[in-house]
């Protein structure tokens, strides 16, 4: 019936195929109340179990995150996004699993694309906010997202009035999420912050704009000063992949990709980051890049690609142009792995989550497909590490 109306009402106002589209959703997505329809985007509740002060952690070196991305629905506005309901049920019952145990998961990275549309107060509201509620409340861990390209739209001028909306929804959805402006590890205006926790530092930039010199002094600024007798372990995720074999990678490098190559992989690499988590390719793969450091060292940076948080599925295009990636990203004699490659078909490529887990010196990752995703294992076992093993003497 609801298929025979849409046929008939192709022309109809918006409101009224905003109705039906309600109406055609399953029951437990129908919940948007009139309240939820602000014109003002509403703030994410603060995590029950908020990460301690900086200082009061250096001691806890084994610990989970939570990692994933691309969380935009095809109903964002009109109801809660379901497909990324599936990925929230299962990163609760991922909580709830480990929760009390020494791997016990403190908190969740989201590298992007929240909303198909960031400047609409509403697809936050109605769409996002009361999943990601479930998780800092009933999960009790913090969130914490990097703004996606649909976020804060592809803009590169700081100055667009796109760009600005979209920022400011941003903001206020993440206000009590984020360390506040004029805080140490926030970049006061952007969407660009770090923390610590135990023995691990994450920072979140926003690639949208990677070309930005505040945003890229403010980034070295926090690596260069690093205590990495504290912090063995650095993170960064941010939204779009230095590499990747999906529709936005493969033949074609987008504007966002090049500049995050051409500044901030030299940087990576000269600050011994060691694990990049990003989306915008709604699919998973997984890259290795081994390089000599400043003192004739090799090193190890894992680029991680997860994007199956609810978007639409995307499948394999074909693999990216290395030789390109070496002399953009300034990094001729590495050698490159990809350890993980996406499937041809939307069902090999299922959503998913990653739960990484730090234990001392080692870090490890492991692959949580959902749905019909449950039994995916694209490593082939549960688990691996991300570091590599010390050489015998």
């Amino acid at each position: 019936m609801i298929a025979h109306l849409y046929s008939r009402v192709a022309s109809a106002p918006a409101a009224l195929l905003g109705l039906l589209a309600v109406l055609s959703a399953p029951a437990h997505a129908q919940s948007a109340p009139a309240c939820c329809r602000s014109d003002t985007v509403r703030a994410i509740a603060a995590p029950t179990h908020p990460l301690p002060p900086e200082a009061q952690s250096a001691g806890q070196t084994r610990f989970s995150f939570i990692a994933y991305g691309d969380t935009r629905g095809r109903r964002d506005g009109v109801a809660e996004q379901q497909e990324h309901s599936i990925v929230v049920d299962a990163m609760l019952r991922a909580i709830r699993e480990r929760e009390g145990t020494p791997d016990a998961i403190r908190f969740v990275l989201q590298s992007g694309d929240a909303v198909v549309d960031g400047r609409e107060a509403s697809q936050w509201n109605v769409s996002f906010i009361g999943l990601i509620n479930r998780v800092t409340t009933i999960g009790g861990v913090p969130y914490f997202l990097a703004p996606g390209n649909h976020d804060v739209t592809t803009a590169a001028a700081l100055s667009s009035p796109g760009r600005q909306e979209g920022l400011q929804n941003y903001l206020r959805a993440m206000g009590q999420l984020i360390p506040p402006d004029n805080a140490t590890r926030r970049l006061s205006g952007y969407p660009t912050y770090a923390f610590g926790y135990g023995n691990t530092f994450v920072l979140a930039f926003d690639s949208n704009i990677a070309s930005d010199s505040t945003q890229y002094a403010w980034v070295k600024s926090q690596l260069a000063q690093l205590d990495r007798t504290r912090y063995p372990h650095v993170v960064v995720f941010f939204h779009h992949p230095p590499l990747s074999s999906g529709p936005h990678g493969g033949p074609i490098v987008e504007r966002p990709t090049e500049q995050v190559r051409q500044f901030y992989l030299p940087l990576f690499r000269q600050y011994r980051v060691g694990l990049l988590l990003t989306g915008h390719e709604h699919l998973f793969e997984h890259w290795i890049e081994r390089y000599r450091d400043a003192s004739g060292q090799w090193q190890r940076m894992d680029q991680i690609v997860s994007g199956g948080g609810g978007a639409p599925i995307y499948t394999y295009a074909g693999q990216p142009d290395l030789g390109r990636y070496r002399s953009t990203s300034g990094g001729r004699g590495v050698k490159i792995k990809q350890l993980v490659r996406p499937g041809t078909r939307q069902r090999d490529n299922p959503y998913h989550f990653l739960v990484i887990t730090v234990d001392g010196a080692e870090m490890s990752v492991e692959y949580v497909g959902v749905d019909w995703g449950t039994k995916h294992q694209p490593y082939k076992r549960p688990r691996i590490s991300l570091i590599d093993p010390v050489p015998a003497r």
